[in-house]
């Protein structure tokens, strides 16, 4: 079947080949009539817009880039359902990719992404300062970034969305004090990332205050998988490090753990009672299921999302950095 063109519409119409298309650009000087009519018969003929020429004719691709760390868990489709409910109403298209928690990947996707031409890109990095040159780049060659969650260095003038890690794992570690464990270890990420050092430092405060701090009972991994956090699980007691509760830097590290210490007899949360950060679906599917700090991953996206627009439409605008609210879920893996 032939492919229909924009010559075919203003046969089609009698209009001109520049009314039609400036009509499917929303363009302010076609009035509202003519619009519908063109966006009518694009529908009827069956005309698929040549996204590159419009993109030409428009300055814009309507492309934004995503880059994420992983796609193994739901935390990244979550945030991504939240882009995609603010930029697909506005006829933008979304380029996804994602770095298995690599750095040299991640320069990649974003190198692949510049060859794309997008309008922006919203991230969440693997490490804090490994790419700083390429994002600075980036920025500079006129291309907005907004990170959200994981954010770079602070010499980076960019937008971010972020919840209080410090003060949200203070406040879960506390938590797991007043249920009466008094031997709360730590399963960090790899302390490259900026988020697994505040909830330490939030971890610390709160153990320090009770007086029950002990360095061995922080256990550091090279990842974040369910691996991770069994390797931790398992060194801990290898060790014979006792124990009595379990903080983890995410829902893999700390689901990961309790399916060792299942496989070892440990009661959950008899023995050990266990929470983490994020607050995925994973949470909900443990059994026990996994208390957590819950962060507004929808809510998130959509806030990115925002801060992208407002990059696109003025790229000298403040950068600005949204603080969202994070909530505490207590489930049945620390009572």
């Amino acid at each position: 079947m032939k492919r229909i063109t924009i010559k075919d519409l203003s046969k089609f119409l009698s209009l001109s080949t520049s009314t039609i298309s400036r009509a499917l650009l929303n363009d302010k000087n076609v009035n509202e009539e003519t619009r519908k009519r063109v966006l009518q018969a694009a529908d009827q003929l069956g005309y698929k817009p040549n996204l590159t020429a419009l993109s030409l004719k428009s300055g814009q691709s309507k492309t934004i880039g995503v880059v994420v760390p992983e796609m193994i868990t739901p935390f990244s489709a979550k945030v991504l359902e939240g882009i995609q409910n603010i930029m697909y109403p506005l006829g933008y298209r979304l380029v996804i990719t994602q770095c298995d928690e690599n750095p040299i990947i991640e320069r990649k996707n974003l190198q692949l992404l510049e060859s794309f031409d997008v309008d922006g890109i919203i991230m969440n990095l693997c490490h804090e300062t490994y790419n700083n040159d390429i994002y600075q780049r980036i920025i500079n060659h006129g291309t907005p970034l907004v990170f959200f969650d994981r954010i770079p260095d602070q010499s980076l003038d960019v937008s971010k969305v972020i919840v209080d890690d410090n003060i949200k794992a203070s406040l879960m570690v506390e938590y797991l004090i007043k249920t009466g464990r008094k031997r709360i270890a730590y399963i960090m990420g790899p302390p490259t990332i900026r988020n697994v050092i505040e909830r330490l430092n939030g971890y610390k405060r709160i153990v320090n205050k009770y007086q029950v701090f002990d360095e061995q009972l922080i256990v550091k991994t090279e990842g974040m998988t369910f691996e991770h956090g069994r390797n931790a699980a398992q060194q801990l007691l290898q060790k014979n490090i006792a124990f009595d509760g379990i903080f983890a830097f995410s829902d893999t590290l700390a689901i990961g753990a309790m399916n060792y210490l299942f496989e070892r007899g440990i009661k959950i949360p008899n023995d050990v009672g266990i929470a983490s950060f994020s607050g995925t679906e994973l949470s909900t599917m443990t059994y026990p299921q996994l208390t957590s700090v819950q962060q507004p991953l929808v809510k998130m996206g959509e806030t990115a999302a925002e801060l992208i627009l407002e990059k696109i439409k003025d790229p000298s605008k403040a950068s600005r950095t949204v603080l969202m609210d994070a909530e505490l879920i207590f489930r049945a893996s620390t009572k």
